[in-house]
């Protein structure tokens, strides 16, 4: 897969299948539009993922924005899935100024050269998000291309959406972010070193600090599994805030991998979280910390069947 990030200017050559959408959390809403982007692939199109870099929503709040599915994490999707290119395209104010036309002429037909572009039905783009499915329709015949809009996909008579995952992930409902997903939410990132706690109380885990804008769920004790190096294995996940070796406060999520007792400083740990068992909590000694600790690992022991 080709990244073509932090620039408005290049060109694609080969004629392509453009998917249009923020695509945090990857929700069945957006898997769905990716299933329909592969059978414009085996058409001959090439196929394009376009998204702004920050997200329009970011960018107005003058806020970070807490992501489901970080930069890192869509491209990890993105190259799974088979996609040709992805586009970060970086968005400012002169973006966001940009008339709607201007983007459909300029952008998806000069640039990407799409002869079909695919998108959800709450699309918007261009000046004040003026630009909507409808006007990709009105425009197709005009500039070539086809136009394929994806119906909103319902959970319960509720339309799925990332501000949907969103509040359901702030709940701690796991089973439920499961559902909406399609797969369990997760949390990526390079296992780093602890206080070695864990290892001095008999139980060791794996330590990774998270992206400062990956949304995390409450702090607490989850169900969990994690991949490393291509494995599946049964895990339970602490998420809460650690001290650094700065005194500094971070939030860090600390999980104990069953049956695993490997060094594996430095390589990359997936955690998925399944079901959340209790909420975080203060020991007033190590001694109440083990304790505790030990029970939580028999509970997972239980949960995972093991």
């Amino acid at each position: 897969m080709k990244i073509i990030k932090d620039t408005t200017e290049f060109y694609i050559e080969e004629a392509t299948a453009v998917a249009i959408g923020k695509f945090d959390g990857f929700h069945c809403g957006h898997q769905k539009l990716l299933q329909r982007m592969q059978e414009q692939k085996e058409k001959g199109l090439a196929t394009v993922v376009f998204t702004f870099v920050p997200s329009p929503a970011a960018f107005f709040s003058k806020e970070p924005e807490k992501e489901l599915t970080t930069i890192k994490e869509k491209r990890k999707i993105f190259e799974n899935a088979g996609i040709d290119y992805l586009i970060e395209y970086p968005f400012y104010q002169e973006i966001a100024d940009m008339e709607p036309n201007t983007y459909i002429e300029e952008v998806l037909v000069k640039r990407i050269h799409a002869k079909c572009i695919v998108a959800g039905e709450d699309v918007s783009f261009g000046r004040r998000g003026l630009g909507n499915y409808q006007m990709l329709e009105e425009k197709a015949q005009k500039f070539g291309y086809d136009v394929i809009i994806i119906d909103k996909v319902q959970y319960e008579g509720r339309e799925v959406s990332s501000t949907y995952v969103r509040e359901e992930v702030a709940k701690g409902k796991m089973e439920l972010v499961h559902q909406l997903l399609g797969i369990p939410y997760h949390v990526g990132g390079t296992i780093v070193h602890g206080r070695k706690l864990g290892r001095t109380l008999g139980m060791p885990t794996v330590n990774q600090i998270p992206p400062k804008e990956k949304l995390l769920p409450p702090n607490g004790v989850y169900y969990s599994y994690v991949m490393l190096e291509g494995k599946k294995m049964p895990s339970i996940t602490n998420i809460g805030t650690k001290p650094t070796v700065k005194n500094d406060i971070v939030m860090g999520v600390e999980t104990y991998i069953y049956n695993f007792n490997e060094s594996v400083y430095g390589e990359e740990l997936e955690v998925y979280l399944l079901s959340f068992k209790r909420p975080e909590m203060r020991f007033e000694s190590v001694e109440a910390l083990k304790q505790q600790m030990a029970e939580d690992i028999a509970a997972g022991r239980k949960y995972h069947h093991l």
